[in-house]
């Protein structure tokens, strides 16, 4: 176990680095879901995990916390053995998965009352009224769980797994479907608990929130095929890119896509980004389009999302 500074509730000892896996792999039937993953994660960080759906992120985190046992691999979570003391970490990881898992016919107050007390909270009533009072949802405890609109659903469920004091919060996509103004208070909490100390590993189709995060890895088809922070990602993805606008972008795009040294052709907007690793190659195939008058070329800078799509562009995928 890695030394780390002591923990002022006396729960755990924090380690310096609240995940440390090697190797961890995991098979369903005759399908790897997770293959040979290794990954570090500091205490504080707010680590983002990216890839495609059935990449293996959901596997991993459930891994993670002790709800899966790994078929290979070793690892600790909270300085803890992720083999052999599943439960112990279970004690003090807040999960929140990507469907809404409290009550529906409960009010707001009722759910987090009912989970303080679960939990073995000191003084309910008071834990689930601050709870209610940081989250602001004050105003809706009485409301049922069931009639909420999905962004106060987010917020009541991470206040349920706040409520016992956890180290290391484990975060399943915790913002599908919920509006951009709610995504962007949701994130908010998460940095504010960020900055009390909490780690927080989330998982995300979102390329604006995963450069919330301090570092990020990226998980396809159950290989980790690059991890860092966002910047370090996006350089070591070796892309060189431009951008083009005017003209009719759909039909570029479908002209561009299959010229030799063209690795990546995506549409944003009225622009199309075209990207390829070789830039003298590809610099050599857009060549004869740069003549077109009613086409503006940019020599352009990748972006996290140039670097999400060329990277699932060149994934296999395991459940083909």
């Amino acid at each position: 176990m890695r030394e780390g500074r002591a923990d002022p509730s006396g729960a755990v000892p924090l380690p310096d680095y609240v995940i440390e896996v090697e190797g961890l792999s995991k098979t369903f039937g005759d399908r790897v879901v997770v293959r040979d993953l290794s990954m570090r994660v500091k205490r504080g960080q707010i680590y983002g995990f990216l890839g495609p759906n059935g990449s293996g992120k959901t596997t991993t985190i459930r891994m993670l916390c002790g709800l899966l046992t790994p078929d290979a691999g070793r690892g600790s979570c909270l300085g803890l053995d992720i083999l052999t003391q599943s439960r112990a970490i279970r004690r003090h990881v807040g999960y929140m998965t990507q469907k809404f898992s409290l009550y529906a016919d409960l009010s707001v107050r009722e759910n987090l009352e009912f989970v303080a007390r679960i939990y073995g909270v000191p003084n309910p009533v008071a834990a689930a009224k601050e709870a209610v009072e940081r989250l602001g949802l004050a105003g809706r405890d009485e409301q049922l769980a069931g009639s909420l609109s999905g962004g106060w659903k987010q917020r009541l469920a991470l206040g349920a797994c706040i409520l016992p004091s956890p180290q290391l919060l484990l975060l399943d996509e915790p913002t599908a479907g919920v509006d951009p103004k709610a995504r962007r208070e949701f994130w908010a909490q998460i940095h504010a608990l960020a900055a009390e100390g909490l780690t927080v590993l989330v998982s995300t189709h979102y390329m604006d929130e995963a450069e919330r995060c301090h570092e990020i890895a990226y998980i396809a088809y159950g290989e980790l095929l690059a991890q860092g922070t966002v910047e370090q990602v996006v350089a070591g993805a070796g892309l060189s890119t431009w951008s083009v606008t005017g003209g009719d972008p759909a039909a570029l795009a479908r002209e561009l896509l299959d010229r030799p040294g063209v690795e990546l052709v995506a549409p944003f907007g009225a622009s199309v980004h075209v990207g390829g690793h070789d830039a003298a190659a590809l610099e050599a195939a857009i060549a004869p389009f740069r003549g077109r008058p009613e086409l503006t070329w940019r020599k352009d800078e990748p972006t996290l999302e140039d670097v999400f799509i060329d990277l699932m562009n060149r994934s296999r995928d395991n459940f083909r």
